[in-house]
């Protein structure tokens, strides 16, 4: 099951750049992306996306639920990634990032859409343990995916 391998991770590293200020917004972000996505419902579906793309959830050491957004070197911020040991990282944006959203469409909509995507970026990871570097595919998918559940929850 792979509930039991969601879990919140601290990079001490990094942990040092997220100030005292934005500390209780990434702690909050993490335990609802961890309750989301531990949701029985949601577990349902990703074994059946497992099943109906053949991917063997022993594939899948562990999902850490990050505490701070990762930034590539080329300053770009990504959703997640994951490696071939089966590891994958679920990153926040910027806390200016969720502000903006909740200025302009509600503190319920802000909520939802940290919901959606911390959805969308695992199913696109676990889509990556089979179509590695198929980029558009895996993209293809995760927006397919995505909508069955949305029209089924």
């Amino acid at each position: 099951m792979l509930s039991k391998k969601i879990r919140i991770t601290v990079n001490p590293k990094k942990i040092v750049k997220v100030s005292k200020n934005n500390w209780s917004f990434y702690k909050e972000y993490a335990s609802s992306v961890l309750k989301t996505l531990r949701k029985p419902m949601f577990q349902r579906f990703l074994r059946w996306v497992l099943t109906r793309e053949n991917v063997h959830e022993e594939k899948v050491e562990n999902i850490h639920v990050m505490f701070s957004p990762f930034r590539k070197e080329s300053g770009k911020s990504i959703a997640g990634r994951c490696n071939s040991e089966g590891e994958i990282y679920i990153y926040p944006k910027k806390r200016e990032l969720y502000r903006k959203l909740k200025l302009k469409l509600g503190k319920e909509e802000a909520h939802s859409y940290i919901k959606d995507r911390a959805k969308a970026t695992l199913i696109h990871e676990l889509l990556h343990l089979k179509y590695k570097s198929d980029e558009k595919k895996v993209r293809k998918l995760t927006r397919k995916y995505l909508s069955v559940f949305k029209h089924t929850a």
